[in-house]
C-alpha cells in the first residue's frame, strides 16, 4: 500500500493485542489500540479509520454496545467493523451483524484470514465511498433507505429537499436513526418500486423513483421535485428508457467512463454495457460518443425550448 491504511483494534487481552498489532503492521497498517469500548471511542472522536477490530467482549460496554454507538455517527457510517470473537453460535454471530459489524472472525485468529478479510473491507469501504462522492458533487438527488425507511445516507441536494423544514439536530446525518421516510415508502420499497411514488414529505409534494437495491438491506430513491431539472427524467421520457438505462446514459453524457458508471451505479461494467446496447437501440445510434450527442441535443433544447405567450 503506497499509504498506510489506519486499523484501530479494541481488545482487552495483552497478547492479543500484541500478536494483533505485529500482524497488521507487517501487513502494511498503522494501528491504533484501544483496550475498551470508551478508550476506543475516545480516540474516534479524533481519527476516522480505515476499519475497527473488535473484540465482542470486553470490560465494561461490550463490542456490540460500542458498535452501536460508532454506527450513531455518520462520520463513521462507512467504517468497516470486523468482529474478533470466540462467540460462535448463532445468536452472537447474528448480534454481531444487528450493532452494525460487516464481518467476523472466530479466535483463535488465523493472521493471514484477518489480513485478507480486513484489505477486502476496506477496498469496498473505500469504494463505497467514492461512489457517493461522485453522486453528491453530481448535484444528484439520491437517498439510500434501509428496509425500514432510515436514510442510510443522502447526496447533499436530496437533503435540502427532503428535510429542509427539520432543525440540523434532527438530520439524517446527525442522528441517522431517528428520522423515518413515511410507512407508505417501506411499502413501496418492498413492493420493488414499480411506479414512481408521489407523496407528501415536510409539507412538499415529491416523487420517488425506485432505482434498486445497493446491498442486501439498502435500497437506492431518485428524488424528484417539480421545480428542479432532472436531465434523466427527460431523455428517459423522451426516448422510452428505463430508469437505469437513463442513469447510464446520464452519467455517459456527464464524460463518465464504463468503469466510472459501473462504481457510481453499485453495478458491474457487464451490466453498463448491457444496458448501453438497449439506450444505443432506443436512441437509433450505433456507439456512446452518438449517443451522448443525441442525449445533449435533447436536454439542452428542453431546457432552453421557447414558452408560446
Amino acid at each position: 500500500m503506497s499509504t498506510r491504511d489506519i486499523v484501530l483494534v479494541v481488545e482487552d487481552t495483552p497478547a492479543s493485542l500484541g500478536l494483533l498489532n505485529e500482524t497488521l503492521e507487517q501487513a502494511g497498517f498503522t494501528v491504533l489500540l484501544a483496550a475498551n469500548g470508551e478508550r476506543a471511542l475516545d480516540i474516534l472522536e479524533q481519527i476516522t479509520p480505515h476499519a475497527i477490530l473488535m473484540d465482542a467482549l470486553l470490560p465494561g460496554e461490550d463490542g456490540f454496545e460500542t458498535t452501536r454507538r460508532i454506527r450513531s455517527c455518520s462520520r463513521l457510517a462507512d467504517v468497516p467493523v470486523i468482529f474478533m470473537t470466540g462467540l460462535t453460535d448463532t445468536a452472537h454471530v447474528v448480534e454481531a451483524l444487528e450493532s452494525g459489524g460487516v464481518d467476523y472472525v472466530t479466535k483463535p485468529i488465523d493472521p493471514a484470514e484477518l489480513v485478507a478479510r480486513l484489505r477486502v473491507h476496506v477496498l469496498n469501504a473505500r469504494a463505497s465511498r467514492d461512489s457517493r462522492a461522485a453522486l453528491d458533487v453530481s448535484g444528484q438527488y439520491i437517498i439510500a433507505v434501509d428496509t425500514r425507511g432510515v436514510p442510510r445516507w443522502l447526496t447533499p441536494r436530496a437533503r435540502e429537499i427532503l428535510f429542509a423544514g427539520s432543525s440540523a439536530k434532527d438530520l439524517p446525518d446527525g442522528t441517522p436513526h431517528t428520522r423515518r421516510l413515511p410507512e407508505e415508502v417501506v411499502l413501496w420499497i418492498a413492493q420493488g418500486g414499480p411506479d414512481p411514488l408521489t407523496l407528501l414529505i415536510e409539507e412538499r409534494m415529491l416523487t420517488l423513483e425506485y432505482i434498486g437495491p445497493a446491498s442486501d438491506d439498502e435500497f437506492l430513491i431518485r428524488v424528484l421535485d417539480g421545480e428542479m431539472p432532472d436531465s434523466q427524467a427527460i431523455l428517459r421520457d423522451a426516448f422510452g428508457l428505463t430508469t437505469r438505462e437513463a442513469e447510464v446514459l446520464g452519467w455517459v453524457v456527464n464524460g463518465k467512463s464504463n468503469k466510472e458508471v459501473a462504481a457510481i451505479l453499485s453495478i458491474s461494467p457487464r451490466t453498463v454495457n448491457k444496458h448501453l446496447d438497449n439506450v444505443y437501440v432506443k436512441l437509433g445510434v450505433e456507439n456512446r460518443t452518438a449517443a451522448a450527442i443525441v442525449a445533449i441535443r435533447k436536454i439542452v433544447g428542453d431546457a432552453y425550448r421557447p414558452v408560446d405567450v
